[in-house]
């Protein structure tokens, strides 16, 4: 009679079998290159060197006005070789994965640990050479934060508090990883925003300085989009694609502009939708709350939906209108 550990051994058998036939598996009992560099990225590890690398390109912020560091704002808790050799140990596994199922540089592929961690080496100087542009952009970014909105106190208030500058953090740091061709982190990094924030930011929008995104709830931001300087979004605005081309298997065509463009000092209020590859905003243009657009607007453009008229119901007072048709409550 089979005993309950026999029974559970021979199913396990199965069961890691069948778990072959995944790729990351397969290349694991293949070729040993999952292990040659370690195990892929968890989104733990990716959180705490995401936490780092935003802490590190955080601008010294003051209170109430200026940025003149008489208060500090966050720091990473390690120090730039410990933090450059983090950001080296996850860039390796992840490039050499991607290489194998060609999603990164095709001169590299192969899969072979030595390439992967040159390839790391190379991202990892490309990201501090970077650094320094990229706090100056996040300082524009506060700036923007402080003086768009009136119930911010301070710059550091909206450093250490504000979702949307959060959110913007972390893009500038994942788009310049992406930038880099380091292939995972980033879109992990940005999902990890959007989890924490409501903000859906992808990496590999252009976004310019000055950015600010208030309130910031159900934001979407896609992967084509190109943004200007001193552009300001309210929540629940989308700028998305407007249909999905397909080659002639029936396969989304990857690699296309699909999203649309901001132009420079624009305001997107509430709820506003804009969509397609096509589309422009010009600049200096305001696009009301709740608005559809599928079209270019020229520059110093108003586009608002046509004023809604609500009816007010006073107690006591009938509304012969509404019942007229026969209507009621």
């Amino acid at each position: 009679m089979q005993t309950e550990r026999d029974w559970i051994a021979a199913s396990a058998r199965r069961w890691r079998e069948a778990m072959v036939e995944c790729p990351a598996c397969a290349v694991r009992e293949r070729t040993g290159a999952l292990q040659i560099a370690g195990a892929l990225p968890s989104p733990a590890e990716v959180g705490s060197l995401l936490d780092d690398l935003v802490s590190y390109v955080t601008p010294v912020c003051s209170a109430p006005g200026g940025m003149a560091g008489s208060v500090v704002g966050p720091a990473p808790e390690i120090g730039v070789e410990a933090l450059a050799a983090k950001l080296h140990a996850l860039v390796v596994p992840a490039s050499l994965h991607f290489r194998e199922f060609g999603g990164a540089d095709p001169a590299e592929a192969g899969g072979d640990a030595a390439a992967a961690d040159a390839f790391a080496r190379r991202a990892t100087e490309g990201f501090f050479a970077a650094a320094p542009g990229i706090r100056k952009m996040l300082r524009e970014d506060v700036r923007a934060g402080y003086e768009g909105d009136p119930a911010a106190r301070s710059e550091l208030e909206v450093v250490l508090s504000y979702p949307g500058f959060r959110a913007i953090a972390v893009h500038r740091v994942a788009h310049a990883l992406r930038a880099l061709g380091v292939p995972l982190l980033p879109r992990m990094m940005s999902e990890r925003a959007h989890s924490r924030t409501g903000i859906d930011i992808h990496p590999g929008a252009t976004i310019g300085p000055g950015f600010f995104i208030d309130h910031g709830t159900g934001v979407v931001i896609g992967e084509t989009c190109v943004i200007g300087r001193r552009v300001k979004l309210y929540q629940g605005v989308t700028l998305g694609a407007l249909s999905f081309a397909k080659d002639e298997n029936g396969q989304l065509v990857k690699g296309v502009k699909r999203h649309p463009d901001v132009e420079d000092n624009v305001i997107v209020y509430a709820g506003a939708t804009i969509l397609g590859g096509s589309t422009v905003i010009g600049h200096d243009s305001v696009i009301g709350g709740n608005v559809w657009l599928v079209h270019s607007v020229p520059p110093m453009s108003k586009v608002l939906n046509a004023q809604p008229a609500p009816r007010i119901r006073v107690p006591g007072v009938p509304d012969e209108e509404e019942f007229a048709g026969g209507g009621g409550i």
